[in-house]
């Protein structure tokens, strides 16, 4: 069957900016839209929103992420709509994917498990992923450290199911050398940050928008992981990007309130940031892409036909 999308991208699932205003407009422009379930403070508002998403997709394959931590006590309930609403792909965070197997098995999805490291891969495949989101370094929010290249490399070695590579991938070039590298789809979030459908604040697409990748500071000070952000964002609250506080205890709860946590009002972007220069519907971004896509193809077919003359 042939492959139903414009491009081999997902616009990533980003925390407190991806809704189903982004994930339809993403689908309908050619790519996958995903959204994290936590971005849903109630399972009724999660009911509602995949409930829009599936009524106004149609086909077009679209993704939720699931926080699998073992603090995320809303889990079986988030499991138990992904079971009524289908979606295609599930992608797994911050824990096992083996929750999510049973239930996304059952009507045929596909579950893929984020991973930042080699071992964490082993891991997901042996627990039954159908695929594997590897977070390389350059990425947004929680990040890797590996090269992509280097990381599907070491997945390809062992794995031949979906792979998707994400990290620091701006634009239609890094999304053709993925391919080439040995990845399936591409994680593109940063780019998808100040799209006019994005729920991001207006401040917020315009500091992605002037931002440049000196601005960025990776620290696990914020939620406990390791994650990138927008240094002006860490001063704008009163945090010094030069003296990190500790990593705090790992807590992700979807159904836990916002107030009082120290990631609900700082904001991340990934390495491509720089790439991002003003807000403008997801469907332009995705008409940009697939020109430096196709420009990207082009110039890699004119240096192989020379090399083989």
């Amino acid at each position: 069957m042939a492959d139903p999308l414009r491009l081999p991208v997902f616009a990533a699932p980003m925390f407190l900016v991806s809704g189903p205003e982004l994930v339809i407009a993403a689908c309908k422009a050619g790519i996958v839209g995903a959204f994290p379930t936590p971005n849903c403070r109630s399972i009724e508002q999660l009911d509602d929103w995949m409930t829009r998403i599936r009524a106004e997709v149609g086909t077009a394959p679209w993704c939720a992420n699931l926080v699998t931590h073992s603090s995320n006590a809303r889990l079986p309930q988030d499991l138990a709509l992904i079971a009524r609403h289908k979606p295609p792909f599930v992608v797994t965070a911050l824990g096992s994917p083996k929750p999510a197997i049973e239930t996304v098995h059952g009507y045929g999805g596909k579950v893929i498990a984020d991973v930042t490291t080699v071992a964490l891969a082993r891991k997901a495949v042996a627990a039954g992923a159908d695929g594997l989101a590897c977070i390389c370094a350059g990425a947004g929010g929680h990040t890797g450290t590996l090269s992509p290249f280097a990381f599907v490399s070491a997945v390809r070695a062992f794995f031949d199911g979906i792979v998707i590579v994400g990290g620091g991938i701006s634009d239609g070039a890094g999304i053709a050398g993925a391919i080439a590298a040995g990845a399936d789809y591409v994680y593109m979030g940063t780019s998808f940050i100040a799209a006019e459908e994005s729920m991001a604040p207006a401040a917020y697409k315009d500091m992605v928008a002037a931002a440049q990748i000196e601005d960025l500071l990776i620290s696990a000070g914020i939620t406990g992981t390791p994650a990138s952000w927008l240094k002006p964002s860490l001063r704008d609250n009163g945090m010094d990007p030069d003296d990190m506080p500790d990593a705090p205890g790992r807590a992700y709860d979807s159904s836990q309130s916002f107030k009082g946590k120290r990631w609900a009002d700082v904001w991340s972007a990934g390495q491509g940031v720089g790439a991002v220069t003003g807000t403008e519907p997801a469907s332009a971004i995705v008409a940009r892409l697939e020109a430096e896509y196709d420009a990207a193809r082009g110039r890699l077919s004119s240096r192989l036909d020379r090399s083989v003359a």
